[in-house]
């Protein structure tokens, strides 16, 4: 059986703010936040997994590894000179258990998604562990109580890291009751852009019963959790060309009642019309850009798990020019 690891996850407080009170100021403020985090895991023995937009992904062997990382790179974030228009604040999240490696070398699990979720829950300068991690290590923590996590079934007791020279005061918790609506699957090969596309539907009120690296994973899924739209990306393991697209259509055929919406980074006609294929009921194509507009987003989930159609307004013209 593989190793308990410990999975850290940081991510940026209120980046969108950020981006817009520095504009192009803003990249040379991630990519330094970035480089804190990553010498802090790297320091304390870590690995950065992935870090993708305002988020960071590590793992360690041991939970002790993770804590030392969290403090140093809160220091570090906390003594660093930013714009006076554009303070940097990070929440980190730790959680530890095990997890699978796929054939992109990405780590997936429930473990994984768990750690994120407490991560999240959290606020600027906060570090918070999940029960399990708290429970293997002898440090100043803070017993903040049950909450239950979106996409989580069971209550995760959560516990605030101390850390010297820092903030120990912050608001609640951001979490409470899961709310119902549409089930939703996700399946991305990449666990940050996964996270986020959850927290956006759950924050419209959508459930995600299931997140997939790959798309047999993603089959699985829908077969057990019967979700009302399944959310795809075209490029996955285990050769990032088409595979998304390939599970997509294999819902469509063994799932009729389940939405399918592709996700791509580009514009690539082609996939949306072999996906459609003479049968326009139920289906969507979107830019992965389209997710940072919340009501957009939502919109076009709800329309494709009613039987309609949604497409991306870039890819119209493309596809009218084609007929």
């Amino acid at each position: 059986m593989p190793a308990e690891q410990t999975f850290l996850f940081a991510d940026i407080e209120s980046s969108t703010r950020l981006v817009i009170d520095l504009g192009d100021r803003y990249l040379g403020v991630l990519g330094e936040t970035r480089a804190l985090v990553r010498r802090a895991v790297e320091d304390a023995g870590g690995r950065v997994v992935d870090a993708r937009g305002d988020e960071v992904f590590a793992v360690f062997d041991s939970p002790e590894a993770g804590i030392a990382a969290a403090r140093e790179a809160q220091r570090a974030i906390g003594e660093a000179t930013w714009p006076d228009d554009g303070v940097v604040r990070v929440r980190i999240g730790l959680n530890t258990g095990i997890a699978a490696e796929d054939q992109s070398h990405n780590l997936v699990g429930l473990e994984v998604n768990r750690a994120a979720r407490v991560t999240f829950a959290g606020h600027g300068g906060q570090v918070l562990l999940s029960h399990r991690t708290a429970g293997l290590v002898d440090a100043e923590l803070r017993d903040l109580g049950e909450y239950r996590l979106p996409g989580l079934t069971d209550l995760e007791r959560i516990f605030q890291l101390e850390v010297p020279g820092q903030p120990d005061e912050f608001p609640p918790l951001r979490c409470g009751p899961r709310r119902r609506g549409l089930k939703v699957s996700l399946a991305d090969d990449s666990v940050i852009l996964r996270e986020g596309v959850a927290r956006l539907l759950e924050e419209a009120g959508m459930e995600v019963v299931s997140q997939a690296g790959t798309p047999d994973e993603l089959l699985a899924h829908v077969e057990t959790y019967e979700p009302d739209v399944a959310i795809v990306d075209i490029r996955m393991p285990p050769s990032g060309s088409d595979e998304g697209l390939q599970a997509a259509k294999e819902i469509r055929r063994r799932f009729p009642d389940v939405g399918v919406l592709l996700l791509s980074q580009t514009l690539e006609p082609v996939f949306a019309v072999e996906l459609i294929d003479g049968n326009p009921v139920g289906v969507g194509y979107l830019l992965k850009d389209r997710a940072g507009d919340l009501e957009e987003f939502a919109a076009a989930v709800h329309r494709v798990a009613e039987g309609g159609v949604a497409l991306d307004p870039e890819l119209v013209p493309e596809l009218d020019s084609s007929r």
